[in-house]
């Protein structure tokens, strides 16, 4: 298993607009067949940051959805409008 932990940073005003990206992004990412987990969090005294938990069979199902088409739609051409990214890690567990 791989974990893929990401933190974005929604613009001023645009919190919405990430949030609405990200519902649509979790939507299709769950359906992909070595998505294990998506989740998409919101911070709970700072709005604008939002932290995403992925969790994916193996290296090949991240790279598959690095290049799925929802993927690049939302992460790679509408999130970057409304958002930054700040940091982004991978991990796998132990044991």
């Amino acid at each position: 298993m791989v974990v893929l932990v990401v933190t974005w940073m929604a613009r001023a005003g645009q919190e919405a607009e990430v949030a609405t990206v990200f519902s649509k992004l979790t939507e299709e990412s769950r359906k992909e067949p070595g998505c294990v987990m998506y989740q998409v969090h919101r911070h709970k005294t700072e709005p604008r940051r939002f932290f995403i938990y992925e969790q994916y069979k193996d290296d090949a199902a991240l790279e598959a959805h690095r290049t799925a088409p929802h993927f690049l739609q939302y992460a790679r051409k509408e999130l970057p409008k409304v958002a930054e990214r700040v940091e982004g890690n991978l991990f796998e567990p132990l044991g």
